[in-house]
């Protein structure tokens, strides 16, 4: 699934290339995606200007003139692109908006678990995301963020993938973030010592802002919006590398399942608490 990284590459390759075009028409495939599209949204953009387009989380909010604002999330296979309009269409492509300057923004998704909504209250989409996403990786309140992580009994890997404690990060940024902080994914929140949770706090920030640096991770479906793919895959330290050798002390990479998800770690860097309540050593 996309995450906050590849959401951000999305928006910055679309940001020039749609921003101040007008949307002249719509066209929607048959195939339903995770919400429903409404018929009469498409009749309501006719002539509608694109006026900025930004992210919260793992989701795209794209301003209107008017007021209204398109939200997209691209669920597990989403690709949300800009092409010239007369290039060909590729399969998968369940909306197309023709802008105007001869440009089509296509939102293409394999499994359909991703979806295209047009909001008519800019205020209530805000606050409907605001209220279950906890602030970006960039912004994680020190005194706020150590009060959730060690008052509560629930594994570290855990706490990442909960979108209220911090939005955007997902299973491969949260294993990477784990492995940059020395830290076990199955530790519990309440053995962390405050230097721990200040550290695991930086190696969020730290490893998002050099996944955008690097636009994201290409592993199967992902691309930008501009079509070209990520290259963070390629430093993974953690993620998707059981067997090999850790980067830092070339003891093979092992995995676990975690909080339903499998998780990637080093044995030896990451150690994990043998005593519920003490912090690990």
């Amino acid at each position: 699934m996309p995450e906050l990284p590849e959401v951000e590459t999305v928006v910055r390759d679309l940001r020039p290339l749609v921003v101040g075009r007008t949307i002249l028409g719509v066209e929607v495939g048959e195939r339903k995606l995770r919400r429903p599209w409404d018929a009469a949204w498409a009749a309501r953009l006719a002539g509608v200007r694109i006026e900025a387009i930004r992210r919260r989380g793992k989701w795209i909010l794209i301003d209107l003139s008017g007021g209204a604002r398109l939200v997209v999330h691209l669920g597990m296979t989403g690709q949300f692109t800009a092409a010239p309009a007369l290039a060909p269409r590729p399969d998968h492509l369940h909306v197309t908006f023709t802008l105007s300057g001869l440009v089509e923004l296509r939102f293409r998704d394999v499994r359909r678990f991703g979806s295209v909504e047009l909001v008519a209250d800019e205020g209530a989409a805000m606050a409907g995301l605001d209220a279950k996403l906890g602030p970006e990786p960039f912004d994680i309140p020190p005194a706020a963020f150590h009060a959730a992580v060690t008052g509560t009994a629930r594994t570290l890997k855990a706490l990442l993938l909960d979108q209220s404690l911090v939005a955007g990060v997902g299973n491969i940024y949260a294993d990477e973030a784990l492995h940059r902080a020395g830290l076990h994914p199955e530790t519990r929140g309440r053995q962390l010592t405050k230097g721990q949770v200040g550290r695991l706090r930086e190696a969020i920030a730290a490893v998002i802002t050099h996944a955008i640096e690097k636009r994201g991770s290409t592993i199967r479906d992902y691309v930008g919006g501009s079509g070209l793919k990520g290259g963070y895959q390629r430093e993974f330290r953690a993620y998707g590398r059981t067997g090999e050798p850790c980067a830092t002390c070339q003891v093979p990479i092992e995995r676990v399942r975690v909080a339903g998800r499998s998780s990637h770690f080093c044995p030896r860097c990451q150690r994990v608490a043998r005593t519920t309540g003490e912090p690990p050593a």
